[in-house]
């Protein structure tokens, strides 16, 4: 019989480093401990709650001496909230391990030398930066120490607001996120509150039932509002009370949808989306250039920083007007027509057909003559036959989820040899992985981070690989 792990505490440990997903590095007798709720420099007493023979996984409980590197968290749900884990890092700290954390993979993962890093570029916005954010409604709120005392007394327990981590039939009650700018916290509060006044149901995740499943809020630069109820099944006089409270409370909403999901999962990119009021899109603008966002469209969630990445995208790949580019894994066409004045011309290739009608219709919107996409599993799109019917390509952009380039694919890429390959990652393990692959034909000779996340350990990464 396997004998259960019991949890135990190691005593007055220093924080050393910052390792992936956010966690920190101590080390205890040898082995490499991950401890959350802690940063570099400080000095914790750590519960271990999961022991491998290699390393071992814990939180800090008691600090003994608080890091210079930390600062006081200014949300109200931060340690609760799944999201903005970072909140007590100093930002130049947390820019500080973002590019760190790239040259490790390509030193570690990637081998190859990284003398050609290029100064990471912060975020101008350090709050209030995200253009889209998706609630939960639940009856069942995340109670905190304070609910708990009190539980058999309590009668709200609603929530609209964001998923607890590891829990997913908890949901955390939102008072107020510092995510996404006004007036995304007012129109959350309202609905909640005009729910709870007519006694409407919210979701019950784990039994499946319930009238209001999820509220979007999506915005852009140029001061569209898109709000996108999402309802478990129809009841057209409350949907219309409520559809018509929201649109009557907030003026400025420029498009209003809902969607009737009866599924047990929330996607809605296979639902059929309702138009209720106003038009049937938003506008994004970049550098003249619009770019239209539906209910299920993908666009960067950081648009100023999004703007940054796409030049420097734009930057590497060195255009003169005479070249072919492959924009592989295009999404909605956004890298493809941004950089389509300057190629002589661009195909995109993306999984998701949705996506590569919303490339086509951007183009059209544009009056971009130069670009076409096609939809197909990219392991499978990009043959032989692909590259003899669309012109050998003297450079690629390369943008994966992620899970990072399919193998097929890099030996296509190999196959066809293009002078540059620009690699757009949201994941430095997986493209250092990929760049190795690579590194038998290429020289990587410029490395620019981009963070478009601050208060988390994700970020973005632009590598410039040239033909040896």
């Amino acid at each position: 019989m396997k004998k259960r792990f019991s949890p135990f505490v190691i005593e007055n440990i220093e924080i050393l480093d910052v390792a992936s997903e956010g966690l920190s590095i101590a080390r205890h007798n040898e082995l490499v401990v991950f401890v959350t709720n802690a940063v570099p420099g400080d000095v914790v007493d750590i519960k271990i709650f999961e022991k491998k023979k290699s390393f071992l996984k814990g939180t800090a409980i008691n600090f003994r001496t608080y890091s210079s590197k930390r600062v006081e968290p200014f949300c109200e749900h931060f340690g609760t909230c799944g999201g903005c884990k970072w909140q007590y890092l100093a930002y130049n700290e947390q820019l500080f391990y973002k590019q760190k954390q790239v040259t490790d993979n390509l030193e570690r993962i990637g081998k190859i030398e990284v003398s050609c890093v290029l100064p990471i570029i912060p975020s101008e916005n350090t709050t209030y930066y995200r253009n889209k954010l998706e609630y939960t409604f639940s009856n069942k709120r995340w109670l905190n120490e304070r609910d708990m005392d009190k539980r058999d007394e309590l009668n709200d327990m609603n929530a609209l607001g964001f998923h607890i981590p590891r829990f997913f039939d908890k949901v955390l009650d939102i008072n107020n996120c510092y995510l996404q700018p006004s007036p995304s916290n007012e129109i959350r509060l309202a609905v909640k509150a005009y729910a709870e006044k007519e006694q409407l149901s919210f979701f019950d995740l784990r039994k499946q039932e319930g009238f209001l499943r999820n509220l979007i809020i999506r915005t852009t630069s140029k001061s569209g509002l898109m709000v996108i109820l999402v309802l478990f099944y129809e009841d057209k006089t409350s949907r219309e009370n409520i559809l018509n409270y929201i649109y009557q409370e907030f003026p400025q909403i420029t498009s209003l949808f809902y969607i009737i999901n009866s599924k047990k999962n929330d996607s809605i990119a296979d639902q059929e989306l309702c138009l209720y009021k106003g038009n049937p899109y938003l506008l994004e603008e970049m550098e003249g250039l619009h770019f239209k966002i539906s209910p299920v469209s993908f666009y960067q969630t950081n648009s100023e920083q999004a703007y940054n990445l796409y030049k420097v995208a734009r930057d590497f790949a060195q255009l003169t007007g005479n070249e072919i580019v492959y924009d592989l894994y295009t999404g909605t066409g956004t890298i493809a027509n941004f950089v389509a004045s300057k190629a002589k011309k661009v195909v995109g290739i993306e999984y998701v057909e949705a996506a590569v009608e919303d490339a086509k219709e951007n183009s059209i919107l544009n009056q971009i003559t130069n670009a076409s996409f096609f939809a197909g599993d990219m392991a499978k799109v990009l043959n032989n036959e692909f590259v003899e019917a669309n012109g050998k390509p003297d450079v690629i952009i390369t943008d994966p989820p992620r899970a990072g380039m399919h193998e097929k694919v890099i030996e296509q890429i190999i196959a066809m040899l293009p002078n540059r390959i620009v690699y757009v990652s949201c994941n430095p393990a997986t493209q250092a992985r990929d760049i190795n692959l690579l590194n038998e034909h290429y020289k990587v000779t410029k490395i620019q981070a981009v963070d478009m996340f601050p208060h988390t350990h994700h970020v973005e990464n632009v590598a410039l690989l040239i033909l040896k």
